[in-house]
């Protein structure tokens, strides 16, 4: 471990400018990453409620001082009480995208408590604390919250806790009036005074589990007392001179790292940029490797040593549910005494279940809509099972030392903004212009689309357009910046330790690099 004194306490990056106020408040007040992230993190689920809430799942990799990289899996499964041949009665061959059936085991919260636990410095009231404000005063309402308020304005309607929450005198609240979540703000005080097992066995536990069970759910008291996340090693691979680390199955982290080592493996000169279209054909493939073998390993499904490997499928049987849209929050961290923390928070598809728990205030996610119901499929569903699922933090190193903190949303796109970044920032771009720069997805992102739909931003260079559509691709164009393609966060180290960070212009998100007072110089690692 090199020791060097930073003038810098830490970086970071979110989606939302609340979220990154109050993470970067928690470096100042002597919190390390593993702070910053969970307390903007429990930001986002107050301010964010289309992406992220406190019924949702994580995963996220944290790096330690002495550059030991953790996985932390904190995707919940299907719960106990209900089987597959019931929600075949009930849904028929294929389950609906929102409504009680599609909620699984909420991780979010117990992801958080194993996060802290890797090297957090602060008491978990201090990190929980600074959300409850934001819940119990309000903020101004974001555009794009507003925006999907209104998109999905019949079905919030029909879940009398969203009625109450995002509708005022019956009309979506708009953007710039204020949002106040008083049950929400309540339930924090719990979360923050008794710790995240009110959120489990608890008088709140018990509250919103009563809630969901009254409309069918089959989650028991037994799934949330026993559910504890995964703690593992991460995937990783060696790409243009660095080691690119992600989370394995039952996430899709695989297709990012597959993809750039064939891209590599392909390349003569591993100096010269990477091939962005050489990159979307390779996309193509993997996209249907996820698509026909990702699943959960504990019920049999493949290692992400097999998918890195595994010739793609001939035919892929898989359903089509539909991107979701304002689907994750992505937070990107790291702090001078050499923790680093990509986390990745999600309720799925906009506003999860669309089910929000009226005397918790507890939105939950929609993850149990990822399931097959087809038997012969890796995906099916099954009691305690998790699903496939898109959430896949990333950290990048150079010799060792930190270099990339990345973070981003997009459903099944994810890989894909991830390496168009990664490739940017190799290639010596500045962080903003990295997450700024115009970009590209393979795959189905409306039902109108098929696996060869090449979605592209307007400033994607016409040279890209022309080799994949040689390639087979069908291009679609988008105007200017669009959401289809993410919303991205960075937090880079330098050699000397210094950082930089940026948010995606896309988003509602700020970036920060937060200095030490002059008495205050850190170690930086």
């Amino acid at each position: 471990m090199t020791e060097r004194m930073s003038t810098q306490l830490g970086a970071l990056a979110t989606p939302h400018s609340d979220a990154t106020d109050i993470g970067s408040a928690i470096l100042a007040a002597g919190g390390n990453a593993i702070d910053a992230a969970v307390a903007a993190a429990i930001a986002l689920c107050v301010v964010y409620p289309n992406n992220v809430a406190l019924g949702s799942d994580l995963v996220a990799l944290v790096r330690d001082p002495n550059g030991n990289i953790t996985e932390v899996n904190a995707t919940g499964g299907a719960g106990s009480g209900t089987t597959t041949d019931e929600l075949r009665e009930r849904h028929g061959a294929q389950l609906p995208m929102y409504g009680v059936d599609t909620i699984n085991v909420p991780g979010a919260i117990r992801g958080l408590e194993a996060l802290a636990a890797q090297g957090a410095k602060l008491p978990w009231r201090d990190l929980v604390t600074p959300s409850v404000r934001l819940a119990r005063d309000g903020i101004p309402m974001s555009s794009s919250v507003a925006k999907g308020i209104t998109l999905l304005k019949d079905t919030l309607q029909a879940d009398s806790g969203c009625a109450t929450v995002f509708f005022a005198n019956g009309q979506p609240i708009e953007q710039g009036q204020l949002f106040r979540q008083p049950a929400l703000a309540n339930t924090l005080e719990a979360l923050a005074k008794n710790g995240p097992d009110e959120f489990y066995t608890g008088e709140v536990g018990a509250a919103w589990l009563a809630g969901i069970r009254a409309l069918g759910s089959g989650i028991t008291a037994a799934d949330l007392a026993q559910y504890r996340p995964a703690i593992c090693s991460p995937l990783h691979a060696d790409v243009w001179g660095h080691r690119v680390y992600t989370s394995g199955p039952n996430t899709q982290g695989f297709a990012l790292l597959r993809a750039l080592s064939r891209v590599q493996s392909e390349s003569s000169d591993a100096s010269a940029a990477i091939d962005r279209a050489r990159l979307a054909e390779q996309f193509l493939v993997t996209n249907a490797v996820r698509d026909q073998y990702l699943g959960d390993p504990r019920f049999g499904a493949a290692s992400g040593a097999t998918l890195m490997k595994v010739e793609a499928p001939t035919v892929v049987t898989s359903e089509y549910k539909g991107r979701p849209m304002g689907d994750t929050v992505g937070i990107a961290v790291a702090s001078a005494d050499g923790y680093a923390v990509s986390l990745i928070q999600s309720v799925y598809f906009q506003f999860g279940a669309a089910i929000l728990e009226p005397r918790t205030g507890i939105l939950f996610q929609n993850r149990g809509t990822s399931f097959s119901l087809n038997p012969e499929t890796t995906n099916c569903h099954a009691p305690g099972k998790r699903p496939a699922h898109t959430l896949m933090p990333v950290l990048a190193t150079q010799d060792g030392h930190l270099k990339y903190v990345f973070a981003t949303m997009g459903g099944q796109g994810q890989p894909q903004i991830h390496a168009q970044i990664f490739a940017s920032m190799v290639e010596g771009a500045h962080p903003a212009d990295a997450v700024a720069r115009a970009r590209w997805l393979v795959g189905r992102q409306t039902p109108a689309d098929v696996p060869t739909t090449f979605t592209a931003e307007a400033a994607v260079h016409k040279a890209i357009l022309k080799e994949v559509a040689l390639a087979g691709l069908q291009v679609k164009r988008l105007e200017g910046l669009s959401d289809v393609v993410g919303h991205a966060n960075i937090v880079t180290v330098s050699e000397t330790g210094s950082f930089s960070a940026a948010s995606d212009p896309r988003s509602d998100g700020s970036h920060a690099v937060v200095a030490a007072p002059p008495n205050r110089a850190r170690t930086a690692s």
